[in-house]
């Protein structure tokens, strides 16, 4: 049995930026086109008038204070309401695989790794830009990596689950090095004209290369455990998929975007996942005072702050739970990737954290590591 690694990780941050108070003037401004068009159905109580948002409402419910977009103009169309993503020809490289293999250089780089020395890589993201050939396998071949590539889906706990994975195949000798690559292009599969969840998401790619443990001799973080769960939930769904069509069901229906049930989320997901946390620092022999820091999954700053007291027995202090919603928003898996990435090199050997995501499923995914 071999120990891991974490050596490296990459984050590719989209050019384009959509501030609270840029979304709420664009959402304004279509619930007032949308009202307008149904205002006789509005009028006799068929349909309600869409509501409208503000910054305010936005910062309080979420924390979210901006969020990093591959296309902004799409999105502040008050007539479309989504991004504008030109289809690619199929030689060309596809969106995922274009910004994963960014974040994927830049922790190969970080590293001091060649991609020839990768022996597997692992597309782990909560949507997919096409059913095949795996994004996974085309970033392996834009990197130029060997060995082998698949993609997983676990939603917000892709990442995760994507280290487990790995994590599990250098322990057991199969492999020495993984890629673990999270592009999530969120702003695909948002419903911007839903003022409950307009403001949720943005755009980013993470990546976090995994090695075999053997006297390495450069910066990096022990893999100490790695634990996940699932946990059959309706609560957070999105219905589009390859048999749409076989369905009748190519019209514009708001159940073939992000839907959530926020409150039940709220209520069912925070005890699963401060349980799930105290059970594998359990099963570790880690105590809460032996964290030295939090990277949880970016989706609310309110259930983060919750999570944050359950681990630690404690209000945790700023640095011991450093947030980047507020700058990223939920960024699916690569969130609780983003906070490692940015908040990890003032550790010093022996210190201990954990990276936790959790989400759609339900599905939760932790990692404990120390700094070596």
């Amino acid at each position: 049995m071999f120990q891991v690694a974490i050596t490296g990780t990459g984050v590719f941050t989209p050019s384009e930026v959509i501030t609270n108070d840029e979304l709420v003037a664009a959402f304004n401004a279509h619930a007032d086109l949308w009202n307008a068009e149904n205002a006789d159905a509005i009028a006799v109580g068929e349909v309600a008038a869409k509501p409208q948002s503000s910054a305010e409402f936005i910062l309080a419910a979420s924390g979210i204070e901006q969020r990093y977009v591959l296309n902004k103009s799409g999105v502040m169309d008050p007539a479309r309401m989504y991004p504008r993503l030109p289809q690619r020809p199929d030689d060309a490289p596809g969106y995922m695989a274009e910004i994963g293999l960014d974040a994927a250089q830049k922790a190969l780089a970080a590293a001091g790794v060649d991609a020839s020395e990768v022996d597997l890589v692992i597309c782990a993201a909560s949507n997919m830009e096409r059913a095949y050939p795996a994004i996974a396998v085309e970033i392996q071949q834009l990197l130029g990596a060997g060995g082998f590539a698949f993609d997983m889906n676990v939603a917000c706990s892709s990442a995760t689950f994507g280290i487990q994975t790995a994590a599990d195949m250098i322990r057991a000798g199969s492999i020495r090095r993984a890629l673990v690559v999270n592009p999530e292009i969120c702003s695909a599969h948002l419903e911007w004209r839903d003022r409950d969840c307009h403001f949720i998401f943005g755009d980013v790619a993470t990546a976090t290369l995994l090695e075999r443990d053997e006297a390495l001799d450069k910066p990096h973080f022990k893999v100490i455990s790695t634990r996940c769960a699932t946990q059959f939930s309706n609560n957070i769904r999105n219905n589009n998929g390859y048999l749409r069509r076989t369905h009748d069901a190519m019209e514009d229906r708001r159940d073939m975007q992000f839907m959530q049930n926020g409150r039940k989320v709220f209520k069912e997901v925070l005890p699963l996942v401060s349980q799930h946390i105290a059970d594998h620092l359990d099963a570790s022999g880690v105590v809460a005072d032996d964290l030295r820091r939090l990277w949880l999954h970016q989706a609310n700053k309110t259930m983060n702050d919750y999570i944050g007291r359950k681990a630690l027995g404690r209000v945790p202090d700023p640095s011991e739970q450093p947030n980047i919603l507020q700058d990223y928003a939920n960024t699916s898996s690569a969130g609780s990737i983003i906070a490692f990435a940015q908040n990890s090199a003032d550790l010093v050997a022996g210190d201990k954290g954990l990276i936790c995501s959790f989400g759609a499923g339900y599905s939760v995914g932790s990692v404990i590591v120390e700094r070596a």
